[in-house]
C-alpha cells in the first residue's frame, strides 16, 4: 500500500465536521486533545509513542508494535459498533 501521500494532519483542519468519536492513541494526546463543540464520544486508547525510541531497529519495532496494536483495537472497535448499530 503506498502512503507516500499521507501526511500528518492538525485538529484545525476538522473543525466544523461532526464526529461519532474522537480516539487518542498516546497519552499526551489525551491530556490535551482539544475539547470539540458537539456530541461525540471521546475514547484513549494508551499506546507507547514510537518516535521515542532512540535506536533505529527498535524504533522501527516500535512502529510495528503500536500499527498492529491499533489494528486489533479498531477491528474490535468496528465489531462493537456494528453490533450496536444494528441492535
Amino acid at each position: 500500500m503506498d502512503i507516500r501521500s499521507q501526511y500528518s494532519k492538525t485538529y484545525e483542519q476538522f473543525i466544523g465536521q461532526p464526529f461519532d468519536a474522537v480516539i487518542t492513541v498516546c497519552d499526551d494526546a489525551a491530556e490535551t486533545c482539544p475539547v470539540s463543540p458537539g456530541s461525540y464520544r471521546r475514547i484513549h486508547w494508551s499506546f507507547p509513542d514510537p518516535a521515542a525510541v532512540a535506536d533505529d531497529e527498535a524504533k522501527l519495532q516500535a512502529f510495528r508494535s503500536v500499527r498492529d496494536g491499533l489494528i486489533e483495537r479498531f477491528k474490535r472497535f468496528i465489531e462493537m459498533n456494528q453490533e450496536v448499530s444494528h441492535a
